[in-house]
C-alpha cells in the first residue's frame, strides 16, 4: 500500500487533474492536493506531471 502527494515544487499548471479516473485531485492555493481518501494510487498524475511534484509514499498495510 501506499499514497500519492504533492509537494511544494508543484507548478499548479493542471496537468494532473483531468487524468485522476476519481477526481482524487483538486486546486488549492497555491498548490494541487490529492485527496488520500479517494486516491486510488493508479499513478496517472505521476506520469504526466512535468514537474515530478508527485511523489509516492509506502504506508502500512
Amino acid at each position: 500500500m501506499g499514497t500519492h502527494y504533492i509537494i511544494d515544487d508543484c507548478v499548479a499548471c493542471g496537468a494532473c487533474e483531468p487524468v485522476c479516473p476519481v477526481s482524487a485531485i483538486s486546486e488549492d492555493d497555491p498548490i494541487y492536493i490529492i485527496d488520500k481518501e479517494t486516491c486510488t494510487d493508479c499513478g496517472a498524475c505521476d506520469d504526466v506531471c512535468p514537474v515530478d511534484a508527485i511523489k509516492w509514499e509506502k504506508t502500512a498495510d
